[in-house]
């Protein structure tokens, strides 16, 4: 992905320090700043949704600031994981209410460019050759339900909540059911896609929507310690992972056997496995 265009990002992006060692994710939420602020430390670099007021609610402006990010962390050589969280108690409540309201007026045309505004930050997440990290403490509904979900991995803190409520407001999860259904199955899928339940983080561990949970008392700390243990594994070997992982998608399993003897062979070229097995 460009790899001829790969910098540096900036160390910081906006004042004060990275989220990761405080109990609560930073909450400035400044009408006229930026959406999406973006530190960077130690080959990690935490996009953080800074909305806190509206629960971190996703507007065209953050959408497009969150994309553009994803983009910038794709280009930085020294970025080797990328880590999304939320700005004070939540992660985020999905859509901006009023640009949803408002969009009951607009052509059709027009509101599926606007989806696939959305669209295109998962598929940026996914296509992304560095491990994703949602870490979730708070609510993850609707759409930032989907936001999380297109992570490679889900952390949640103990007591967060999950779900896709859409339907109490006779609207539809459409931009994350594909995601939903593969990483959940399709009854339950179903279930939480007609219903609205909102699963706690032990049940949505238990189904398949996140990775991990983290006590309370520790999750900073334990953010902490995954994240720098992602950015200190061999990048090929994550990169093509993540590659041959979703590729599966639209594989069948004779497809998905080709594909894994291409990526053997590729693995077996890097620089990482040559350092691994030498003498």
């Amino acid at each position: 992905m460009a790899q001829s265009r790969r910098t540096e990002l900036p160390k910081r992006r906006r004042t004060g320090t990275p989220a990761h060692g405080s109990p609560v994710a930073p909450a400035h939420g400044h009408t006229g700043g930026p959406r999406v602020l973006v530190d960077r430390e130690g080959g990690v670099a935490t996009l953080t949704l800074d909305r806190p007021d509206k629960r971190n609610a996703l507007d065209r402006r953050s959408i497009a600031e969150l994309r553009a990010a994803i983009t910038e962390c794709d280009l930085a050589a020294d970025v080797r994981v990328v880590a999304l969280r939320g700005a004070g108690k939540d992660f985020c409540a999905g859509l901006d209410l009023d640009e949803l309201i408002a969009s009951a007026d607009l052509p059709p045309e027009e509101n599926e460019r606007r989806a696939l505004e959305l669209g295109e930050v998962f598929l940026a997440l996914r296509a992304l050759p560095k491990v994703t990290v949602a870490v979730v403490r708070g609510k993850a509904l609707a759409g930032g339900c989907g936001l999380a979900s297109a992570c490679d991995l889900v952390v949640a803190r103990a007591g967060s909540r999950f779900g896709y409520p859409e339907i109490d407001r006779g609207f539809v999860p459409a931009m994350a059911m594909t995601m939903l259904r593969r990483a959940v199955g399709e009854k339950t899928a179903f279930d939480l896609a007609a219903t609205g339940r909102v699963l706690d983080a032990e049940e949505a561990l238990r189904v398949g929507l996140v990775s991990r949970v983290l006590p309370a008392e520790t999750f900073e700390a334990g953010i902490t310690k995954l994240l720098a243990s992602l950015a200190a594994l061999p990048v090929s070997a994550l990169a093509l992972t993540k590659r041959q992982f979703y590729r599966f998608d639209a594989a069948s399993f004779a497809e998905g056997v080709r594909v894994g003897a291409q990526v053997d062979s590729l693995a077996r070229q890097t620089p990482d496995f040559r350092a691994a097995i030498a003498p």
